[in-house]
């Protein structure tokens, strides 16, 4: 998902600060837009300064001129446990659905203690106000931020543990602890004695917190830019990680929702007899929904006989009021909107595409469709309501937010629920729901069957059919582009104009990402792009009744292609190498050369031969503040391309585990490939959408994943994000081998059949 907070202030904007609460719509889970901030977003995601070093208060006490006491977030006992053994486990704030944060954030803390990495583990921590996010005041993933806002953090939580470690020992060896140093998970003395952290863990947990403590400079990394292996790769590569959807509680039941087939759409009669029939199934329920529409919530003693029951079940639905989106209407209406005036978000003379003698001209459209999240494992959530208490089991991307969703569904402060972080089976943004949809249906399940006197956890599953047909899709684009040129790569005017629902509009994140009128979600990748054209950029957000969501690297997912392919077209028709045109605009961009210097010449472009009927492919693309530079070598069957090799430079700053990075990119890339495959689209007919499962909406498989050539520029700057930046560069890349190979441009995604 979007990096949305490169956009927040440290004050609550005044709207929101001067509005009343405003009640939450039916069904929605009791938060309103300005209590969702407060409970969730703490003080409008102020950003104050990074803790660490001189910026740290001591643990004093709070007396006029006092220290402060340390926060929360930055005590270690929240964060490692040591055992007996000299065992540390590292409790991290965060989800992990297969980024890695499992291994790349204990790693930190790791290596700040000197511990002894073969005895290092993790634990996902339960939504607490220790695990919010220091910057964003949110426990929560997303915007590629786990690394780069926990960076100092986890470094300081780990170099406080080893003070602690320290002061404990010096008592106990009766030595100075200046005198003392670390390794490899033991206290060492001058003459060789030593102290192994499990024999000193209680006694350093008694110790009192250090306040400020020195870091270690890069030059002194063991650990941190090593090629680590995951902690939790073999539990995954063997079938052992427990995920949500695997969970089983004493007295569970199955729930598997009937959600209407328009969105916004409301039963109006049903029949449960039928559904009530099939062995194992307990109830029918009538549920409120998102958007204020209503469901049905079969109740079963396992998955299958609630899927059987819902196929049985027969409902009718009240389809009044609700706009009915078709995609075909849908797109001629977006072409129309582009040619009308829209909201400023950067103004340029564009006098030029109007001149007498006309100069050199490129009038373009690029239409991108929805794109559905569905990630390996879908969507689940678990929960036990017993009345005064509740406990929750979800892979949540937002645990602050869900928790208090739930908390508003069943009437509760949110300290009353208790929400257990589970390991996920992929995300991409869709577990990321201001709405917290899946999880509040559970709730409403579970306040239902509590109203009834029924007790015991219900156990949420959407299906993939319900993943794919419910909704939060990343939003369709129109881009419509007006060029005027001088042959030999000179931009003279560039008119931009976007067309799309924004995805943050009548969400409490617009306060921070709309800007007079413009979803800054929609623009990135155009509105501060690199390349110093003159663009007078337009933006148009129709409504549509479709939901939509972040989705893994959010708006650069469009904007990367209509750019890359552009500037290409730009240096083929000045008849310029595209690798050095692109050198030529982006010489003031130190790390964006180095990433495509990097992919170029570890590729061979240019010096190498390829075989006959291959062309290159170049795109390089800055999203959440790391570059990557993508050269491809592609040639055409069937008229389709087919990806024969990549190279990859990458440009993050310093690599926390170089072994994350290659498999983030891997992925990344492997997804950004999935948007130009034939059928990779949601489309709507009547309000309905079309597309139900992978055998009609498609994905990549192992035959569409090239080799990769990962290559990362050295670096000892703070680390900046990866997680999505492997996305936006594939697919213009290829696209751009296309065009050197048959002359023609592609200009939509995914390509043609």
């Amino acid at each position: 998902m979007r990096p949305m907070f490169q956009y927040l202030s440290g004050e609550l904007p005044a709207a929101l600060a001067e509005a009343p609460e405003s009640p939450a719509a039916p069904g929605e889970g009791g938060l309103g837009r300005r209590v969702f901030l407060k409970l969730g977003l703490a003080a409008g995601f102020a950003l104050y300064a990074a803790p660490g070093g001189a910026q740290d208060a001591s643990v004093g006490g709070s007396a006029p001129g006092a220290p402060e006491p340390l926060k929360p977030f930055q005590q270690p006992s929240a964060f490692v446990a040591i055992d007996a053994d000299g065992i540390v486990t590292v409790t991290i704030g965060k989800i992990d659905f297969g980024q890695g944060v499992q291994t790349a954030l204990p790693m930190l803390v790791a290596e700040e203690m000197d511990a002894d990495w073969s005895k290092v583990r993790c634990e996902l921590a339960p939504a607490g106000e220790a695990y919010k996010d220091p910057f964003f005041h949110i426990q929560m993933v997303g915007g590629s931020t786990s690394i780069k806002a926990s960076w100092q953090q986890y470094r300081e939580i780990g170099a406080r543990m080893r003070a602690m470690l320290v002061a404990a020992a010096a008592k106990q060896l009766n030595t100075p602890a200046a005198q003392l140093r670390t390794e490899s998970g033991s206290v060492v003395t001058p003459d060789g004695r030593r102290l192994g952290y499990g024999a000193l863990a209680q006694a350093a947990f008694a110790e009192p917190v250090p306040a400020s403590v020195a870091l270690k400079d890069p030059s002194q990394f063991k650990l941190i830019g090593k090629p680590v292996n995951r902690l939790d790769a073999r539990a995954k590569s063997s079938g052992r990680q427990d995920f949500g959807i695997d969970l089983q509680l004493p007295g569970q039941r199955t729930v598997v929702m009937v959600h209407p087939p328009v969105f916004g759409g409301r039963v109006a009669r049903f029949d449960a007899a039928p559904a009530l029939a099939v062995p194992g199934v307990e109830e029918v329920l009538q549920v409120p929904l998102s958007g204020g529409a209503t469901g049905l919530a079969i109740v079963a003693n396992g998955f299958w006989p609630a899927r059987k029951a819902r196929e049985l079940v027969k409902v009718e639905w009240d389809l009044s009021g609700v706009e009915r989106v078709d995609s075909a209407a849908q797109l001629a209406q977006f072409r129309a909107l582009a040619r009308q005036p829209g909201v400023a978000v950067q103004r340029a003379d564009t006098a030029a595409l109007t001149a007498k003698p006309a100069p050199a001209l490129i009038t373009a459209e690029f239409t991108f469709p929805y794109l559905a999240h569905t990630p390996m494992e879908p969507l689940n959530c678990t929960i036990d309501f017993r009345g005064d208490r509740c406990t929750v089991w979800v892979g949540s991307q937002f645990q602050t937010v869900d928790q208090a969703q739930v908390a508003g569904v069943l009437g509760l402060k949110p300290e009353q629920v208790t929400l257990h972080t589970m390991t996920a089976g992929g995300g991409f943004g869709r577990r990321a729901t201001p709405t917290s949809d899946y999880v509040v249906e559970a709730a409403q399940v579970a306040k239902a069957r509590h109203a009834a006197g029924k007790a015991g956890p219900v156990k949420m599953i959407w299906t993939r059919e319900d993943d794919v047909r419910g909704g939060y899709y990343r939003p369709t684009h129109l881009h419509r582009v007006e060029i005027a040129h001088d042959r030999q790569g000179g931009v003279l005017a560039w008119k931009h104009v976007i067309v799309g629902q924004s995805i943050t509009m009548g969400t409490p994140f617009a306060d921070f990402m709309v800007k007079n009128g413009a979803d800054a979600t929609m623009t990135e990748g155009v509105a501060e792009s690199a390349y110093p054209f003159p663009i007078a950029l337009e933006v148009h957000h129709p409504k549509a009744n479709v939901p939509v969501l972040w989705w893994r690297s959010v708006g650069h997912t469009h904007t990367a292609f209509v750019m890359e392919t552009l500037v290409d077209e730009l240096a083929r028709a000045g008849k310029l190498d595209p690798v050095a045109y692109r050198r030529q605009l982006l010489a003031k961009h130190a790390r964006h050369l180095a990433a495509l210097d990097l992919a170029v010449a570890k590729s061979g472009y240019g010096k190498a031969t390829l075989a006959k009927g291959r062309a290159w492919g170049v795109a390089v693309h800055e999203s959440f503040n790391t570059v990557v530079a993508y050269v491809v070598e592609v040639s055409m069957k069937g008229g389709r391309p087919v990806l024969h090799r990549v190279t990859a430079g990458v440009h993050c700053n310093l690599a926390v585990n170089p072994r994350t990075i290659e498999a983030q990119v891997q992925g990344a890339l492997v997804m950004g490939i999935g948007m130009t495959l034939p059928g990779a689209a949601i489309t709507l007919k009547n309000g309905e959408v079309e597309q139900s499962n992978w055998h009609d909406y498609r994905v990549p498989i192992h035959v569409d994943a090239p080799p990769v050539d990962l290559h990362i520029v050295p670096s000892a700057d703070p680390p900046t994000g990866m997680g999505e930046c492997g996305v936006p560069p594939i697919a213009p890349a290829i696209a751009n081998a296309v065009a050197a190979l048959t002359g023609k441009r592609w200009r939509s995604l995914p390509f043609p059949a």
